[in-house]
């Protein structure tokens, strides 16, 4: 793969590419120190970490409207997650960072006469403003909750704003009578760039031209048109009426009823969902659940057990994704952590149940990240039914197609940022409810009563043509990883491979494996000494950023990444804070690539 520069966005030239080239060891550690000379030049970076360049423009032009000289804005896409926000901001930030702390909430000016069309994306925008004291605590609870607006949303929404079409709630007229003529049909609306060409940055919000009509009956007619998306990737134009199919083919894929790529369009007929899926009995389509991201997942599940249920601690067993253990310990009554996730760490969870306590949820990755250990689902399965507490699998690096962790799971989580969507340009997530999970009548009761549809439309357009080849992909890299598995398991600078195959939990992967899975597109490993972790890095030959799950293989020293500030705390955990992570993508013949990477190791090791 070409080399792609400092600070560009991943893949390149796109406006909402979801990593950021971080080419070096240097990079990645000067980006945890916040070097200018990394900082600087980057002009994207991992969404919940790094706010969208259009997010920040049109957060500036809320205050500027709407707010001081002393605030500043953080953007979520409607009022309930934007006061979800500011209840954070209380509860943890001190008394002297409250202080013009307010939220201005952004809706349709009915008097403008909004199309059908606009009034069903329902481009609302709700800003918590707030002190430059006050906002890394609204940064934290952006990046944990996953609650955040989509930088999509923000720049359909920016032109809307700019055009007065979206209004504080406060302001916003009194509609029309109802008997006045509707428009007779909005015209074509379309934005002056493409929304992923970065070559001109500038101009990151388009405006969206908005021009009062006459009729021939002296009407006046509002001719902004939304009903239609323009999507470059395919080059054609997408209407909304096709979002409600694209959300219940996103959501028969999870389930696996549609594995094969269709057109859609309001007519289409998508395959029956079939009510054993996933090997389960009386499996329904609105037991999915789509949300704005994996973590987004994981939050709104964490939030609805403690609703559903007798609010508890949870248990967060095996070594997670950085948020996951962060949102179990500041929402809530917090967590116990199991960060090895063996079976003397089951014993000492069995040895605290029989003596009494007692948990609101299990959270635990399959496998999990960076290590790919997997936990022992049907112990866990077991105790949970014993000793009545939920648990909840984050079937991310698995991937459905490999494996199926839903008979073991009363939730089940899933990023479809990751090899779902593939591109690297969207964001998403899901949630599985277990129909047959004791907690399911109380699960879905709250969720029907709280859950808030926050995907936005373009988003979910993106997403779901993206994941049309998602199965054919997972065989491509299943085969690919096993095959950098075994050039880096050969070799002598190689001290130890992390992948489920080769892990001494393989028979708990076992256990939930397809019949036709494979062993997943992620692996890690780890050299000798950091010398040879740092030239083996430098010189490999793909994309290195943060995410996975993407189409091409992306690297990254993933500790320093997601753990900088307490690299002992990892290692104390068994994981090396030199240790290298691959998501291993769709080229051909990856090997030759891995293996110049690794003799440049040799090199360093030859001048030592």
């Amino acid at each position: 793969m070409p080399l792609i520069e400092l600070g560009d966005s991943i893949p390149p030239n796109t406006a909402h590419a979801v990593s950021v080239s971080l080419p070096t060891w240097k990079s990645n550690v000067g980006y945890e120190e916040g070097e200018p000379w990394v900082v600087g030049v980057m002009t994207t970076g991992y969404p919940r970490f790094f706010i969208h360049k259009s997010i920040q423009a049109f957060g500036r032009d809320i205050v500027a409207e709407h707010g001081t000289t002393t605030q500043q804005a953080i953007l979520f896409p409607t009022k309930k997650t934007a006061n979800r926000c500011l209840d954070f901001i209380r509860d943890k930030a001190p008394q002297s960072a409250l202080a013009d702390l307010d939220v201005v909430h952004l809706v349709l000016d009915p008097t403008k006469k909004p199309s059908e069309g606009l009034q069903s994306a329902n481009p609302s925008i709700s800003a918590v403003l707030c002190t430059a004291e006050a906002y890394p605590f609204a940064k934290q609870y952006w990046q944990h909750s996953g609650d955040g607006v989509s930088s999509r949303r923000a720049e359909f929404c920016h032109g809307l704003f700019k055009e007065t079409i979206l209004v504080p709630e406060d302001k916003a007229s009194s509609p029309r009578p109802s008997q006045q003529k509707l428009c007779r049909g909005p015209k074509r609306y379309r934005r002056t760039a493409s929304v992923d060409d970065t070559t001109n940055r500038s101009n990151t919000n388009q405006q969206y031209p908005v021009k009062p009509d006459i009729s021939p009956d002296g009407d006046k007619t509002d001719t902004l048109e939304t009903s239609r998306f323009l999507e470059e990737r395919y080059g054609r134009n997408l209407d909304l009426s096709l979002v409600p199919n694209a959300k219940s083919a996103i959501r028969r894929r999870i389930a696996g009823v549609l594995t094969t790529d269709i057109e859609l369009d309001s007519t289409i007929t998508l395959p029956t969902m079939d009510s054993n899926a996933r090997g389960i009995s009386n499996f329904k389509e609105d037991d999915i659940y789509l949300v704005p991201c994996g973590m987004n997942a994981i939050f709104t599940t964490h939030q609805t057990l403690l609703k559903a249920r007798e609010p508890r601690r949870s248990i967060n067993f095996g070594f997670p994704y950085v948020d996951t253990l962060k949102i179990l310990q500041k929402f809530g009554p917090g967590a116990i952590f199991y960060g090895r996730g063996s079976s003397a760490d089951l014993d000492d969870l069995e040895n605290r149940l029989k003596d009494g306590e007692r948990f609101l949820g299990l959270f635990c990755e399959f496998p999990g990240n960076p290590l790919l250990t997997c936990p022992d689902l049907v112990r866990i399965r077991q105790l949970a039914d014993t000793y009545d507490f939920a648990v909840v699998v984050d079937e991310t690096v698995g991937t459905f197609v490999n494996v199926n962790v839903l008979p073991f799971a009363d939730v089940v989580v899933s990023s479809l940022t990751k090899i779902f969507s593939g591109d690297c340009n969207v964001m998403g997530g899901s949630i599985i409810l277990n129909p047959n999970s004791r907690y399911y009548k109380s699960l879905k009761s709250v969720m029907t009563d709280e859950f808030e549809d926050t995907y936005w439309a373009e988003d979910v357009i993106f997403m779901e043509r993206n994941s049309r080849d998602f199965k054919s992909r997972i065989d491509r890299v299943n085969a690919n990883a096993e095959a950098i598995c075994e050039v880096l398991n050969a070799h002598p600078l190689v001290t130890k491979v992390y992948y489920p195959k080769y892990n001494e939990s393989r028979p708990n992967y076992e256990v939930c494996r397809m019949p036709n899975g494979g062993y997943g597109g992620l692996l890690s490993c780890s050299l000798k000494t950091k010398a040879h972790a740092v030239a083996f890095f430098d010189a490999l030959e793909t994309a290195k950023g943060p995410s996975l799950g993407t189409n091409f293989t992306l690297t990254s020293p993933y500790v320093v990444l997601a753990h900088y500030q307490e690299l002992d705390w990892a290692a104390s955990f068994g994981v090396d804070p030199d240790l290298l992570r691959f998501s291993v993508g769709l080229e051909d013949d990856l090997t030759p690539v891995f293996s110049k990477a690794l003799k440049a190791a040799e090199a360093c090791q030859a001048s030592e």
